[in-house]
Order: C-alpha cells, then structure tokens, then sequence
C-alpha cells in the first residue's frame, strides 16, 4: 500500500466545480452532500463535519476514518471486485473538524432505496466480494477504528453522550428509546447483550480468540450498488479497521433483514462458501465466531429490533444469541 496525498481545504477539492447543487441522499448522519461538475466530469462530494455528524464523533478519527483509509492507501488495495469511487480527499487545516470527500457519481448504480428484496444474484454477489475483501487483508491489522467503538456506535453511551450536546439526530434519539425497551420485549435476549452495549469487553476478548482481517463496519444495502460489469460500489468508510470478518455479516443480516431473499442461514452458507473459495479455511473458528458476531449484532442494534416489537425477526436473533451466550466465557 502506498501512500496517497490529502488536500488541505475542501475548497481545493471543488476547484472549477460547475453546476453544483444539493443532493439529498438516505443517510442519517448529518453529512452532507452535493453534485458537481469538474471539467464536465459528474462528481459528488461529501461534506464531512464533526461538529454536526454524530458518527464522526463517534468513530473519533481525526479528520475521519475515510480520509484515514486514503492517506494509508488501503483503498487502492482493494480486490478488483470493487469499484472505488473516491478520486480525491481532503482535511482542512484551518479548520480541523471538517473534511470532504470527492467521488465519482454513481448514484445510478446504487441499490434503491425501497422495501423490496434485492435481486438474489446481486445479494449472492454482495457476499462473495464481502468475501473475497476479507480474505485479501486476512490477518492483517489494520487500526482505523478500534472493534470496541464499532460495538460501542449505538449504546446507551453514544445516546447518553448525544443528548448532552444537545443534539437532536433521529438515531441517537431512538437510540436512547429502545434500549430500556429490549427488557421487556426480549428479556432472554437483553439479559446477554444490554450489559454488553454498556461494556463489550467480554465479547471483544472472546472474538480476540478468532482470525481476524479488516472490516468494512457498515455494509448497510444504502451503502451498496453494482456497476454494470459485476463489481461492486461499497460507500461510506466510516467505521473500518481491525476486527472479526463474520461482524460484516452480521451487520449486514441485521440491518438489512427485510430486504434479504434467502433465509439468514442460506446466506450464512452462502458467505461461508465464498469464503473457501477464496482461499481462507472455516475451520474450526467459524462456528465460534459466527455465534459470537451475532451477539456482537444485537450489541449494535438491539435496540432497533425492539423498537419493532416481537416479532419473528426478533425472535431469530432472540434464538442465536442465547445459543451463542456460552462462547463469551467458554474456550
């Protein structure tokens, strides 16, 4: 990996920019974005500001984990499977808790924003390169952001710390209401995973236990699309670094759950699979540390499956994560 420059002003970024308007986008950060023109090039730029993005405070990277990931030049070491779109990044030194993001524009080929399943093959593919960025950085360490503030991103602490700010993002708020809920909507689930949002380290000691690569931290569906030719779009690095290659999977069964079309087991398999192939044995941490990804999952949002009640989707991750509970004190 080789090291990549950083500009000193996002004002450098945009220098000639054309045709510059505001882009609405899914997010829930508090970032910002807007589309542009550079020699008649369609781009689009993040606007990244810690004072008003509750996830950059969070991850707690100076000048963001994605303008980190550039400088090291992990992104160019990507497999090929990916398409990265950042063409430049930037910090500003006069002003340090701001940085940009400059990107090509690929909105067209990112997953839309609906309620529907995605397409089986795009869900098998998303897999496989899931895959295949684990097994290329396989058992490398590289710290960006640490697995305790990944599992750490949505506690009662991060909701607790939001709301004395005074800040008024939707997560946090919700957040802070459906973590007193999964006591009385799952109690066995609760009874393994609240103390563990408050303190991770028993989970983070037992998952020290298995291989490790590099994570992606968020494979959300709006962070996804496929280009024409098969590679896939992955956005927003916000919360990479050192840690468990099944957390990306479980985060991904987690957050995207109504959208999945195949059963978490059959993806499961399906990861697994592309996981040998390749080039990484399952055996024998697989088991161990699926069952501990998935406790890690609730850690993160348990609080959201609350919110929706008791339904079968909770009651899946109710299931696993009380199978699963041994593996925190046990070899």
């Amino acid at each position: 990996m080789q090291e990549r420059p950083v500009l000193d002003s996002v004002e450098a970024l945009v220098a000639g920019a054309t045709d510059r308007q505001p882009l609405d986008g899914p997010g829930k950060s508090g970032a910002r974005l807007e589309r542009l023109r550079i020699d008649g090039v369609p781009l689009v730029l993040k606007h990244l500001d810690r004072d008003g993005d509750w996830t950059l405070r969070v991850a707690d990277v100076p000048g963001t984990a994605t303008v980190a990931l550039w400088r090291l030049g992990v992104l160019d070491a990507l497999p090929d499977c990916f398409d990265q779109p950042i063409v430049a990044v930037a910090r500003d030194a006069a002003r340090p808790t701001l940085a940009g993001i400059l990107m090509r524009d690929v909105g067209e080929w990112l997953v839309p924003a609906t309620d529907d399943p995605v397409p089986l093959d795009q869900h098998a593919r998303f897999l496989d390169h899931m895959a295949a960025l684990h097994a290329t950085f396989w058992e490398q360490r590289i710290e960006v952001v640490t697995p305790e503030t990944r599992y750490l991103e949505l506690s009662p602490r991060m909701a607790a710390a939001e709301a004395a700010l005074g800040s008024d993002h939707l997560v946090p708020r919700l957040v802070a209401q459906g973590w007193p809920l999964l006591d009385e909507v799952a109690p066995a689930l609760a009874s393994v995973v609240v103390p563990l949002a408050h303190d991770p380290a028993p989970l983070l000691a037992a998952l020290d236990t298995t291989p490790q690569t590099f994570v992606h931290g968020n494979w959300k569906l709006d962070n996804l699309g496929s280009l024409p030719d098969g590679r896939t779009i992955l956005l927003d690095w916000e919360l990479p670094g050192t840690g468990a290659a099944l957390s990306d999977l479980a985060w991904y069964l987690a957050i995207n759950c109504r959208r999945l079309p195949t059963s978490k087991e059959d993806a499961i398999a399906t990861y697994r699979a592309a996981l040998e192939r390749h080039g990484v044995a399952t055996e024998p941490w697989f088991d161990r540390q699926l069952g501990l990804c998935l406790i890690g999952a609730m850690v993160q949002f348990g609080w959201e499956k609350a919110l929706g009640g008791y339904d079968e989707e909770l009651a899946w991750w109710e299931e696993q994560v009380v199978r699963a509970a041994p593996l925190l004190t046990g070899p």
